[in-house]
Protein backbone atom coordinates (compact mmCIF):
# COMPACT_ATOMS: atom_id res chain seq x y z
CA UNK A 1 0.00 0.00 0.00
CA UNK A 2 1.33 3.76 -1.20
CA UNK A 3 2.56 4.88 1.94
CA UNK A 4 0.82 8.57 2.99
CA UNK A 5 0.38 10.57 6.23
CA UNK A 6 -3.17 11.96 4.92
CA UNK A 7 -6.29 10.14 4.99
CA UNK A 8 -9.01 10.56 1.90
CA UNK A 9 -12.33 11.16 3.09
CA UNK A 10 -14.76 10.05 0.26
CA UNK A 11 -18.78 11.10 0.74
CA UNK A 12 -21.23 9.25 -1.01
CA UNK A 13 -23.81 11.50 -0.81
CA UNK A 14 -27.15 9.41 -1.86
CA UNK A 15 -26.68 6.33 -3.52
CA UNK A 16 -29.16 4.17 -4.99
CA UNK A 17 -29.63 2.03 -1.87
CA UNK A 18 -31.74 3.49 0.55
CA UNK A 19 -35.24 4.97 -0.23
CA UNK A 20 -36.82 8.13 0.61
CA UNK A 21 -39.25 6.28 3.49
CA UNK A 22 -36.05 5.06 5.03
CA UNK A 23 -34.94 8.86 6.00
CA UNK A 24 -36.46 12.55 5.78
CA UNK A 25 -32.78 13.27 5.48
CA UNK A 26 -31.78 11.57 2.11
CA UNK A 27 -30.81 13.76 -0.65
CA UNK A 28 -33.33 13.55 -3.56
CA UNK A 29 -33.92 16.45 -5.74
CA UNK A 30 -30.52 17.84 -7.57
CA UNK A 31 -30.34 20.97 -5.40
CA UNK A 32 -30.60 18.70 -2.33
CA UNK A 33 -28.07 16.52 -4.03
CA UNK A 34 -25.30 19.56 -4.46
CA UNK A 35 -25.77 21.79 -1.50
CA UNK A 36 -25.36 18.55 0.48
CA UNK A 37 -22.34 17.37 -1.16
CA UNK A 38 -21.19 20.92 -0.64
CA UNK A 39 -21.58 20.66 2.98
CA UNK A 40 -19.81 17.44 2.80
CA UNK A 41 -16.28 18.84 0.95
CA UNK A 42 -16.80 22.27 3.42
CA UNK A 43 -16.97 19.66 6.23
CA UNK A 44 -13.52 17.99 5.09
CA UNK A 45 -14.28 15.44 2.17
CA UNK A 46 -11.71 15.54 -0.53
CA UNK A 47 -13.69 13.10 -2.80
CA UNK A 48 -17.74 13.03 -3.47
CA UNK A 49 -19.44 9.81 -4.45
CA UNK A 50 -22.66 10.81 -6.41
CA UNK A 51 -25.84 9.22 -7.85
CA UNK A 52 -28.89 10.83 -9.15
CA UNK A 53 -31.95 10.60 -8.44
CA UNK A 54 -35.85 11.19 -10.09
CA UNK A 55 -36.64 14.78 -8.53
CA UNK A 56 -40.49 13.47 -7.44
CA UNK A 57 -40.02 10.16 -6.45
CA UNK A 58 -36.67 9.57 -5.25
CA UNK A 59 -36.12 6.61 -7.59
CA UNK A 60 -32.22 6.00 -8.86
CA UNK A 61 -32.06 7.44 -12.44
CA UNK A 62 -29.42 7.36 -15.07
CA UNK A 63 -31.14 10.44 -16.72
CA UNK A 64 -27.68 12.80 -17.74
CA UNK A 65 -30.54 15.82 -17.52
CA UNK A 66 -30.68 15.53 -13.99
CA UNK A 67 -26.74 14.61 -13.52
CA UNK A 68 -26.54 18.08 -15.11
CA UNK A 69 -29.12 19.86 -12.51
CA UNK A 70 -26.15 19.44 -10.07
CA UNK A 71 -22.86 18.09 -11.38
CA UNK A 72 -21.98 22.28 -12.72
CA UNK A 73 -23.10 23.54 -9.27
CA UNK A 74 -21.04 21.49 -6.83
CA UNK A 75 -18.12 22.11 -9.37
CA UNK A 76 -18.75 25.57 -8.99
CA UNK A 77 -19.36 25.89 -5.27
CA UNK A 78 -16.10 23.11 -3.98
CA UNK A 79 -13.15 22.34 -5.21
CA UNK A 80 -13.48 18.48 -3.93
CA UNK A 81 -13.21 15.53 -6.70
CA UNK A 82 -16.24 14.48 -8.04
CA UNK A 83 -16.67 11.33 -8.82
CA UNK A 84 -19.71 9.99 -10.37
CA UNK A 85 -21.11 6.10 -10.29
CA UNK A 86 -21.15 3.89 -13.06
CA UNK A 87 -23.35 1.39 -10.58
CA UNK A 88 -26.76 3.24 -11.23
CA UNK A 89 -29.14 1.47 -9.33
CA UNK A 90 -30.87 -2.01 -9.77
CA UNK A 91 -31.87 -3.25 -12.75
CA UNK A 92 -29.82 -0.87 -14.68
CA UNK A 93 -28.26 -2.15 -18.12
CA UNK A 94 -24.21 -0.85 -18.31
CA UNK A 95 -25.44 1.17 -21.21
CA UNK A 96 -27.92 2.95 -19.33
CA UNK A 97 -25.43 3.32 -16.44
CA UNK A 98 -22.62 4.46 -18.94
CA UNK A 99 -24.49 7.56 -19.87
CA UNK A 100 -24.24 10.30 -17.98
CA UNK A 101 -20.45 9.36 -16.78
CA UNK A 102 -19.35 9.14 -20.48
CA UNK A 103 -21.26 12.62 -21.00
CA UNK A 104 -19.66 14.23 -18.09
CA UNK A 105 -15.63 12.69 -18.17
CA UNK A 106 -15.32 13.25 -14.82
CA UNK A 107 -12.01 13.19 -12.75
CA UNK A 108 -13.22 10.01 -11.09
CA UNK A 109 -16.13 7.33 -11.66
CA UNK A 110 -16.70 4.33 -9.56
CA UNK A 111 -16.51 0.55 -10.71
CA UNK A 112 -17.52 -2.59 -9.15
CA UNK A 113 -15.35 -5.54 -9.36
CA UNK A 114 -17.75 -8.15 -10.42
CA UNK A 115 -21.55 -9.34 -10.64
CA UNK A 116 -22.84 -10.33 -7.63
CA UNK A 117 -25.84 -10.69 -5.63
CA UNK A 118 -27.01 -7.76 -3.66
CA UNK A 119 -29.51 -8.02 -1.17
CA UNK A 120 -31.71 -5.24 0.06
CA UNK A 121 -35.19 -7.21 0.46
CA UNK A 122 -34.06 -7.06 4.40
CA UNK A 123 -35.01 -3.67 4.95
CA UNK A 124 -38.72 -4.52 3.51
CA UNK A 125 -39.27 -5.69 6.99
CA UNK A 126 -38.46 -2.85 8.56
CA UNK A 127 -40.22 0.07 7.14
CA UNK A 128 -43.97 0.33 6.31
CA UNK A 129 -46.36 3.06 5.07
CA UNK A 130 -44.15 3.37 2.00
CA UNK A 131 -43.58 7.29 0.16
CA UNK A 132 -43.79 5.82 -2.92
CA UNK A 133 -44.79 2.59 -4.78
CA UNK A 134 -41.30 1.57 -6.35
CA UNK A 135 -39.60 1.26 -3.17
CA UNK A 136 -40.66 -1.98 -1.99
CA UNK A 137 -40.32 -3.21 -5.36
CA UNK A 138 -37.46 -2.08 -5.93
CA UNK A 139 -36.13 -3.72 -2.51
CA UNK A 140 -37.92 -7.16 -3.37
CA UNK A 141 -36.21 -7.34 -6.60
CA UNK A 142 -33.07 -7.36 -4.70
CA UNK A 143 -33.79 -11.00 -3.01
CA UNK A 144 -33.61 -12.52 -6.89
CA UNK A 145 -31.68 -9.75 -8.86
CA UNK A 146 -28.11 -10.03 -10.07
CA UNK A 147 -25.53 -6.89 -10.09
CA UNK A 148 -24.26 -7.41 -13.29
CA UNK A 149 -20.84 -6.23 -14.25
CA UNK A 150 -19.07 -8.97 -16.38
CA UNK A 151 -15.72 -9.20 -17.22
CA UNK A 152 -17.03 -7.60 -20.79
CA UNK A 153 -18.73 -4.89 -18.97
CA UNK A 154 -15.85 -3.83 -17.37
CA UNK A 155 -13.14 -3.72 -20.26
CA UNK A 156 -16.27 -1.74 -21.73
CA UNK A 157 -16.15 0.65 -18.67
CA UNK A 158 -12.50 1.00 -18.80
CA UNK A 159 -12.06 1.44 -22.34
CA UNK A 160 -14.80 4.31 -23.01
CA UNK A 161 -14.10 6.34 -19.23
CA UNK A 162 -10.73 5.22 -18.74
CA UNK A 163 -8.53 5.38 -21.78
CA UNK A 164 -11.73 7.00 -23.69
CA UNK A 165 -11.59 9.87 -21.21
CA UNK A 166 -8.71 9.93 -18.71
CA UNK A 167 -11.14 9.05 -15.97
CA UNK A 168 -9.70 7.20 -13.03
CA UNK A 169 -11.33 5.26 -10.93
CA UNK A 170 -12.75 3.82 -7.27
CA UNK A 171 -12.50 0.40 -7.70
CA UNK A 172 -15.20 -1.26 -5.50
CA UNK A 173 -13.68 -4.09 -3.99
CA UNK A 174 -17.05 -6.31 -2.29
CA UNK A 175 -14.90 -9.45 -2.18
CA UNK A 176 -11.82 -10.89 -2.16
CA UNK A 177 -12.63 -12.36 -6.09
CA UNK A 178 -12.99 -8.61 -6.93
CA UNK A 179 -8.95 -8.16 -5.53
CA UNK A 180 -8.09 -10.90 -8.08
CA UNK A 181 -10.27 -9.37 -10.71
CA UNK A 182 -8.48 -5.79 -10.61
CA UNK A 183 -5.64 -7.81 -10.00
CA UNK A 184 -6.22 -9.42 -13.72
CA UNK A 185 -6.94 -5.76 -15.15
CA UNK A 186 -3.77 -4.25 -13.97
CA UNK A 187 -1.72 -7.47 -15.55
CA UNK A 188 -3.46 -6.43 -18.88
CA UNK A 189 -2.42 -3.00 -18.87
CA UNK A 190 -6.29 -1.73 -18.55
CA UNK A 191 -5.78 0.17 -15.15
CA UNK A 192 -2.68 1.84 -14.18
CA UNK A 193 -1.47 3.13 -10.71
CA UNK A 194 -1.74 4.64 -8.56
CA UNK A 195 -5.04 2.45 -8.14
CA UNK A 196 -8.08 3.70 -5.29
CA UNK A 197 -9.19 0.61 -4.41
CA UNK A 198 -12.19 1.11 -2.19
CA UNK A 199 -12.96 -2.35 0.35
CA UNK A 200 -16.51 -2.78 1.10
CA UNK A 201 -18.15 -4.72 3.83
CA UNK A 202 -21.41 -5.67 5.23
CA UNK A 203 -23.37 -5.56 1.68
CA UNK A 204 -25.49 -8.86 1.85
CA UNK A 205 -24.22 -11.22 -1.01
CA UNK A 206 -20.71 -9.15 -0.35
CA UNK A 207 -17.83 -9.86 2.22
CA UNK A 208 -19.17 -9.63 6.03
CA UNK A 209 -18.05 -6.77 8.35
CA UNK A 210 -15.78 -8.85 10.78
CA UNK A 211 -12.40 -7.70 11.55
CA UNK A 212 -10.73 -10.86 10.64
CA UNK A 213 -11.96 -9.80 7.04
CA UNK A 214 -11.04 -6.05 7.14
CA UNK A 215 -7.35 -7.54 8.09
CA UNK A 216 -7.53 -10.48 5.16
CA UNK A 217 -8.81 -7.97 2.95
CA UNK A 218 -5.85 -5.80 3.28
CA UNK A 219 -3.00 -8.20 3.62
CA UNK A 220 -3.93 -9.74 -0.09
CA UNK A 221 -4.33 -5.99 -1.37
CA UNK A 222 -0.70 -5.66 -0.33
CA UNK A 223 0.43 -9.08 -2.32
CA UNK A 224 -1.61 -8.10 -5.44
CA UNK A 225 -1.14 -4.38 -5.71
CA UNK A 226 2.43 -3.70 -3.48
CA UNK A 227 2.66 0.38 -3.33
CA UNK A 228 0.79 0.66 -5.91
CA UNK A 229 -2.60 1.53 -4.69
CA UNK A 230 -4.41 3.45 -2.00
CA UNK A 231 -6.51 1.52 -0.08
CA UNK A 232 -9.98 2.74 1.54
CA UNK A 233 -12.70 1.43 3.59
CA UNK A 234 -16.03 1.78 3.94
CA UNK A 235 -18.68 -0.44 5.84
CA UNK A 236 -22.64 -0.26 5.27
CA UNK A 237 -24.98 0.79 8.16
CA UNK A 238 -24.04 0.47 11.82
CA UNK A 239 -21.21 -1.30 11.25
CA UNK A 240 -19.64 2.61 9.53
CA UNK A 241 -17.92 4.12 12.22
CA UNK A 242 -15.92 0.93 13.63
CA UNK A 243 -14.68 0.01 10.39
CA UNK A 244 -13.11 2.93 9.12
CA UNK A 245 -11.63 4.22 12.31
CA UNK A 246 -10.16 0.57 12.18
CA UNK A 247 -9.27 0.76 8.65
CA UNK A 248 -7.46 4.26 9.33
CA UNK A 249 -5.64 3.55 12.49
CA UNK A 250 -3.89 0.56 9.71
CA UNK A 251 -3.12 2.97 7.24
CA UNK A 252 -6.11 3.36 5.15
CA UNK A 253 -8.58 6.14 3.69
CA UNK A 254 -12.19 6.09 4.83
CA UNK A 255 -15.55 6.89 3.13
CA UNK A 256 -18.66 7.53 4.68
CA UNK A 257 -22.36 9.18 3.72
CA UNK A 258 -25.73 8.40 3.26
CA UNK A 259 -25.67 6.40 0.94
CA UNK A 260 -23.71 3.69 3.19
CA UNK A 261 -25.53 4.40 6.29
CA UNK A 262 -28.30 6.44 7.53
CA UNK A 263 -27.16 6.75 11.39
CA UNK A 264 -25.33 9.15 13.13
CA UNK A 265 -24.95 7.25 16.19
CA UNK A 266 -26.73 4.49 17.51
CA UNK A 267 -31.10 5.46 17.03
CA UNK A 268 -29.75 8.79 15.84
CA UNK A 269 -30.51 9.57 12.22
CA UNK A 270 -27.80 11.57 10.46
CA UNK A 271 -29.09 14.80 9.34
CA UNK A 272 -26.68 15.46 6.72
CA UNK A 273 -23.42 14.25 4.84
CA UNK A 274 -21.54 16.90 6.73
CA UNK A 275 -22.60 15.63 10.26
CA UNK A 276 -21.05 12.08 9.23
CA UNK A 277 -17.57 13.52 7.57
CA UNK A 278 -17.72 15.92 10.73
CA UNK A 279 -18.04 13.53 13.04
CA UNK A 280 -15.09 10.52 11.44
CA UNK A 281 -13.01 13.98 11.08
CA UNK A 282 -13.02 14.45 14.91
CA UNK A 283 -12.16 10.51 15.53
CA UNK A 284 -9.23 11.38 12.90
CA UNK A 285 -8.36 14.29 14.84
CA UNK A 286 -8.05 12.30 18.11
CA UNK A 287 -6.02 9.85 16.52
CA UNK A 288 -3.64 12.58 15.59
CA UNK A 289 -4.38 11.61 11.53
CA UNK A 290 -4.65 14.78 9.16
CA UNK A 291 -7.40 15.22 6.26
CA UNK A 292 -6.13 15.27 2.78
CA UNK A 293 -7.07 18.36 0.99
CA UNK A 294 -8.74 18.12 -2.64
CA UNK A 295 -5.72 19.40 -4.29
CA UNK A 296 -3.35 16.54 -2.18
CA UNK A 297 -5.87 13.96 -3.42
CA UNK A 298 -5.19 14.89 -7.07
CA UNK A 299 -1.55 14.45 -6.45
CA UNK A 300 -1.85 10.83 -4.49
CA UNK A 301 -4.00 9.31 -7.31
CA UNK A 302 -2.90 10.96 -10.54
CA UNK A 303 -6.14 12.79 -11.19
CA UNK A 304 -6.71 14.80 -14.25
CA UNK A 305 -7.88 18.08 -13.02
CA UNK A 306 -11.19 19.41 -12.08
CA UNK A 307 -10.98 21.78 -15.29
CA UNK A 308 -10.64 18.74 -17.79
CA UNK A 309 -14.05 17.82 -17.36
CA UNK A 310 -17.13 18.17 -19.91
CA UNK A 311 -19.32 19.41 -17.14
Amino acid sequence: MAATRKVIITCAVTGAIHTPTMSPYLPITPQQIADSAVEAAEAGAGILHLHARDPETGCPTPDPAVFWDFLPQIKSRTDAIINITTGGGHNMTVEQRLVGPTKAQPEMTSLNMGSMNFGLYPALNKFSNWQHPWEPQYLENTRDGIFKNTFRDIETILQTLGKGCGTKFEFECYDIGHLYTLAHFLERGLVQPPLFVQTIFGILGGIGCDVENLVHMRRIADKLFGDDYHWSILAAGRHQTNFVTTGAIMGGNIRVGLEDNLYLAKGELAQSNAAQVQKIRRILSELSLDVATPAEVRQMLALKGKDDVAF
